[in-house]
């Protein structure tokens, strides 16, 4: 098994074979996963249009029939050509970990099996499976960091002939980040405001995107934590009443979490308090905040973390799919997070 680390992706995909292999793409930035997914799918040149070349199926889907992934993989296509199988939201479902064991011995010729997975842990069954296969590849998906996010402005920017000046670049960055494709959708939405223009102002990032309103953002994303409803809905009527996209109080929300899983998994393996993980990994935080992310640190336990952060990312993802809801599936979510922590 080879894992193609974050950076080495794009050299990897100039050369990855056109067609054959076991393919596992996982992590907890599901627009990422996504993104990269379809690449690698275009990469083997089959027509994704073409319903006798490509299966798509959820992995629940394999569930009750063990021995349709091998029956896929192995079956000819109609007009002849390669095939692809692509499997949706895999976890840890038994059949494709038996059919991976297979295929590693007796690979089928002409045809990618493709799988996209959540955040897996180090030892799931789906990793182990992969990592057991000598001839599979494992992708993984993490969050951009500061220079993945950036290299993304520019790349997205200057595809629109357009430049940014320092003070509007570090004002995108603070308001995008945690999902791949929210991110590019967001940039787009900026490129597309300054059309016609060469350089990107910082108020152009505020028109187009919306002052993320920080104080009042912070204060909702501070009243989730709590689990304070009133206080979240007071938070709320404020920045909707000053036009900020409630979006960006998901997207906020869901870099608080991040932070979260980060601290907790320190304390946990290094049996710190909440108070000392703060002074090394909360440098950043406002000294008004830090009490509310000490107290969250000690009522979350890292499992109930990251099945929230899986959830707050598949709003985000829902919502740049079905823009016409996206104020509906925030508020929703949002609420959701709001009563998880007050049953804490």
């Amino acid at each position: 098994m080879a894992e193609i680390k974050s950076h080495e992706f794009e050299a990897f995909l100039q050369r990855a074979p056109r067609s054959g292999g076991i393919f596992l793409v996982y992590g907890p930035d599901r627009g990422l996963v996504s993104e990269r997914a379809a690449q690698l799918a275009r990469q083997t040149g089959v027509p994704l249009d073409d319903a006798f070349s490509v299966l798509k199926i959820a992995a629940t889907e394999l569930n009750g029939q063990p021995g349709r992934l091998l029956d896929e993989m192995n079956a000819i296509g109609l007009f002849g050509g390669d095939r692809l199988v692509w499997i949706k939201d895999a976890a840890n479902e038994r059949p494709l970990l038996d059919a991976i064991g297979i295929l590693d011995k007796e690979p089928p010729r002409g045809v990618t099996l493709l799988i996209e997975a959540g955040d897996l842990k180090k030892g799931a069954g789906l990793r182990k499976a992969v990592e057991g296969a000598r001839g599979a590849i494992a992708i993984p998906c993490y969050p951009d960091d500061s220079r993945a996010l950036s290299a993304l402005v520019d790349k997205e920017l200057e595809a629109a002939g357009l430049r940014i000046v320092p003070a509007a670049r570090q004002r995108l960055m603070d308001l995008i980040g945690g999902d791949r494709i929210a991110s590019r959708n967001e940039i787009r939405k900026l490129a597309l405001y300054c059309n016609g223009r060469v350089v990107v102002e910082e108020e152009d990032v505020l028109a187009a995107i919306g002052d993320a309103s920080a104080i009042s953002v912070d204060d909702a994303v501070d009243a989730i934590l709590k689990g304070e409803q009133a206080a979240f809905l007071n938070a709320m009527q404020k920045i909707m009443s000053s036009k900020t996209p409630v979006f960006l109080v998901l997207q906020s929300c869901l870099r608080q979490f991040q932070l979260l899983d980060l601290m907790r998994a320190e304390m946990d393996e290094k049996r710190m308090a909440a108070a000392q993980v703060l002074g090394t990994l909360g440098r950043h935080l406002h000294f008004r905040r830090k009490p509310v992310i000490e107290q969250a640190l000690k009522t979350w336990q890292l499992p109930a973390i990251r099945r929230e952060t899986a959830r707050l990312q598949s709003a985000i993802l829902q919502s740049r799919e079905r823009p016409a809801l996206e104020g509906t599936i925030a508020m929703q979510t949002l609420l959701g997070t709001v009563l998880q922590s007050a049953r804490r």
